[in-house]
């Protein structure tokens, strides 16, 4: 199981794990739950160059079409061929099976992102 409060967020509701020179990132748990069942994902080519704050992909659901957004900047190094084959793992598995993609960045990336506490007063506000 993930921990939680280990992990840093946006305020658009993406997950990032790692502060290293390559992180995880995918959508939140209260995110997958406010779009409903997921049936498709788009996600970025590995070796794709994303901008923080840039649209990356598209996540799709019975409700809506959702943007997924770079929550750093990097180069896509890894995607989760199982969410592409298998959507509804974004709301089954959230912050395990259900992550997005991998990105190579700076050190510093994640400065300036929500902590848990942050986030969780984010959504219930």
């Amino acid at each position: 199981m993930t921990d939680l409060n280990a992990l840093h967020y946006t305020d658009e509701h993406e997950w990032i794990a790692g502060s290293g020179d390559t992180v995880t990132i995918g959508i939140t748990d209260y995110a997958a739950e406010k779009l409903g069942d997921v049936v498709f994902v788009e996600l970025p080519a590995v070796g794709t160059e994303v901008t923080s704050g840039a649209v990356v992909g598209e996540i799709e659901s019975t409700k809506s079409v959702g943007e997924l957004y770079a929550p750093v900047s990097g180069t896509v190094v890894e995607i989760n061929d199982a969410v592409v084959d298998d959507p509804s793992l974004v709301n089954a598995e959230p912050f395990e099976g259900g992550w997005l993609i991998k990105v190579s960045v700076a050190d510093g990336a994640t400065d300036g992102l929500l902590d848990r506490d942050a986030y969780v007063a984010l959504t219930e506000g």
